[in-house]
């Protein structure tokens, strides 16, 4: 057998260089498909986070508070405390009825867009100190109308969770000091007439002596009153501001755009670049093919 003489051809490094150099010249020949992807592409790209619309987010602060007993004692462990209560309500059918009729929305329009978050906790397991703070955020397209539906919703959390215990104690302590405040009313005028017969010439000793007494006890009963009514305004003023729950911060809707035009029309135009480097490098095959079946 004779050698076979070597046959020239290309190296593999060499053929890689002219498949690229072919493709790039093809791309340039027909230049215009790249361009016209390009400027089509970020039009489209554009076009379309315009046409997205704008989002609007709104959120309000809520203390859940932290009722005591009824002595203010001990702290009393219920649902009123424990966040995921707020979840559920705000979740809840006739909470999202309610909020969306305060905000002139539909139903359908924050079903699905109302979230929560306990403020201050890391993860599932994670447990609050204190009033646990609660966000209560919805979605929108209207800006006021959200804010409203947020509040909306902030309030009828405060309604389900108060309502029951802590209103009821507050109710109490008013009329507590409505009671006080008529005996100190009607006290008043009798320590004054006492202390005018105190005063009162040609009065017997005796006599003096007995108007003296009442008007020890008169004033004592009044000391009485008075350290009775600071008492309970203290025990009022802890319901009302630590036990009841309440808004912190309202509702105030911030802008939040789904896409942004300039990123959009920055990826369609890479995207219609690509394509359109893609069709000029099979335009030339795809002609080819098509010439050679027209010919025959």
């Amino acid at each position: 057998m004779t050698a076979q003489p070597d046959r020239p051809g290309l190296e593999p490094d060499d053929e890689r260089e002219v498949d690229l150099r072919s493709a790039w010249q093809r791309i340039v020949a027909r230049w215009w498909l790249p361009i016209g992807g390009l400027v089509v592409g970020g039009v489209a790209g554009a076009l379309l986070a315009l046409g997205g619309g704008n989002v609007w987010q709104a959120e309000t602060l809520l203390a859940l508070g932290q009722p005591f007993s009824p002595n203010g004692g001990a702290p009393v462990q219920a649902f009123l405390t424990n966040p995921r209560a707020v979840s559920e309500i705000v979740r809840s059918e006739s909470a999202l009825k309610e909020a969306a009729a305060d905000a002139d929305l539909r139903v359908g329009q924050l079903r699905g867009r109302v979230s929560t978050a306990t403020v201050g906790a890391s993860g599932p397991g994670a447990r609050t100190t204190g009033a646990p703070l609660v966000t209560i955020q919805v979605e929108g397209e209207a800006p006021r109308r959200v804010e409203r539906a947020a509040d909306s919703l902030a309030r009828i959390v405060i309604a389900r969770t108060s309502a029951a215990y802590v209103d009821t104690k507050i109710e109490t302590f008013e009329a507590q000091l409505d009671s006080i405040q008529d005996q100190l009313n009607t006290l008043a005028p009798r320590i004054t007439a006492a202390e005018q017969a105190v005063d009162q010439a040609g009065l017997a000793p005796l006599d003096k002596l007995v108007v003296v007494g009442q008007l020890d006890n008169a004033q004592q009963r009044r000391g009485q009153l008075l350290e009775q009514q600071t008492t309970v305004q203290q025990q009022l003023a802890l319901a009302e501001n630590v036990e009841r729950a309440q808004v912190i911060n309202p509702a105030a809707a911030t802008q939040v755009t789904a896409r942004s035009a300039r990123n959009s029309a920055l990826v369609g135009g890479l995207v219609g670049l690509l394509l359109g480097a893609v069709a000029a490098l099979l335009a030339e095959p795809v002609l080819a093919r098509r010439n050679r079946a027209a010919a025959r």
